[in-house]
């Protein structure tokens, strides 16, 4: 498949000078070019709905500096949707609240499962959000949060805060970067776990976009693979509406999702 026509996207160096600008912190040659684009490329696959967010991790940039560098990129017209800076904790994630918003009420219609990894048992289990009451509620609230958001129509990078000090944010960022199957825990034990030396299938999906440089990472997650065969419909429902949602933009091309299996000594999350 051909790469999608460039001719609206700014040139690269463009791209790259908005970041350097803006989210360098004060490097004396700024973040490398190739994160840049990458990054370039993440912001632009959450405006089109490829995902919800991103969380931001490609420097010590806060919610201000990231503000400036999505206005840059409106200056650029590279976007044309309104995004969001969303503050958890010492986190900022750039989201779009519209499709946030519609993944989340997916979400909470039962699109998605969540394994529990808590130390406490011997191997990982599937449990789903009716299961986890004090979950559910907090999916409502990030709904009643963002929706709050919608109702300023103006095109103007905004960001918010939510207070996070009794949230597992493993589960709450798996959810909100699109996971099909987040994992949770139960936070009274730590954060230990019972992935150490269990098989994972860790998928991967890439995207390319612009024509000479690495395809942009869209999703990196994984399952045990003993819950594999029990997850296949919840993980095929997610492959196909995410190639739904792939043909109904034309920035990007080659979507590839791929899997591969791993067993670590110890998984940190």
């Amino acid at each position: 498949m051909l790469l999608p026509d460039l001719m609206s996207t700014p040139r690269p160096q463009l791209l790259v000078a908005a970041a350097q600008q803006t989210l360098g912190m004060g490097k004396r040659r700024g973040l490398p070019r190739a994160i840049c684009l990458h990054l370039a490329g993440e912001v632009l696959a959450v405006a089109r709905g490829l995902k919800p967010a991103l969380l931001y991790d490609c420097s010590c940039a806060g919610a201000l500096e990231l503000q400036s560098y999505l206005e840059e990129l409106q200056g650029l017209d590279f976007l044309t949707l309104r995004l969001h800076i969303l503050e958890i904790g010492e986190n900022s994630l750039i989201v779009s609240p519209e499709h946030v918003c519609q993944h989340l009420e997916q979400v909470l219609c039962g699109t998605t499962a969540f394994v529990d990894i808590s130390s406490s048992q011997p191997h990982p289990s599937i449990c789903s959000l009716d299961q986890l009451q004090d979950l559910k509620a907090l999916v409502a609230e990030i709904i009643t949060h963002f929706q709050g958001l919608q109702r300023d129509v103006s095109l103007s990078v905004s960001h918010s805060r939510l207070h996070s000090s009794d949230w597992n944010l493993c589960t709450v960022f798996g959810i909100l970067l699109g996971y099909p199957v987040p994992y949770t825990f139960h936070l009274n034990q730590g954060d230990d776990n019972c992935l150490a030396l269990t098989p994972l299938r860790v998928f991967t999906v890439r995207i390319s976009w612009l024509l000479g440089q690495p395809p942009v990472l869209l999703y990196s997650f994984s399952v045990p693979e003993s819950l594999s065969s029990a997850l296949r419909d919840i993980l095929n429902t997610w492959e196909k509406n995410l190639r739904t949602r792939f043909r109904t933009q034309d920035d990007f091309a080659d979507l590839s999702i791929s899997s591969e299996i791993v067993t670590l000594p110890a998984v940190a999350l």
